[in-house]
Order: C-alpha cells, then structure tokens, then sequence
C-alpha cells in the first residue's frame, strides 16, 4: 500500500507566477511527497504525490488557469489496472 495514492499533474497558466513559493506552499500544507513545481512566471508545471488532489487543484486554480489536469490512482496502476 502506497502512503500516497494519488499522482496529481497540471499546467497553471497565470500571470506573475512565482515557482519557489508554489513549491513552498504546497510542501508546507498538502501533505503528500515528489513534489516538482517547475516553470516560469507564465506556466508552472505540477507533479505531487498526495492523497488530497483537490487541495492542490483549489490552490493551483487561484493562481491562474489550470489545464492539462491528470490525477492517477497509483494503487490501481500497481495491482495492473487503469489509474
């Protein structure tokens, strides 16, 4: 059993977009691990492991635009079925 289950992706498309403090943010208030934040100040990319996608995808979205959104069940994926 994985401690997190959830492989969550996306794209923020936004203005000003600062990937040092996206980062920080979500490793200091989403709980989850391999965390990338990754970009410039119009896109960042996202990849975290979590068990609570949808705080991340709340706090992407009140950055910017949020397109491109994968969340996969590693779980699943591990016992050879769809994510």
């Amino acid at each position: 059993m994985l401690e997190y289950r959830f492989d969550t992706q996306l794209l923020i498309e936004g203005d000003d977009l600062d990937e040092t403090a996206i980062h920080d943010y979500i490793e200091n208030n989403i709980e989850g691990d391999c965390l990338l934040a990754v970009g410039d100040d119009m896109l960042v990319k996202i990849h975290y492991h979590t068990n609570t996608p949808w705080k991340v995808l709340e706090y992407c979205a009140s950055l910017g635009d949020i397109h491109d959104i994968v969340v996969e069940n590693m779980e699943r994926q591990s016992s050879g079925l769809h994510g």
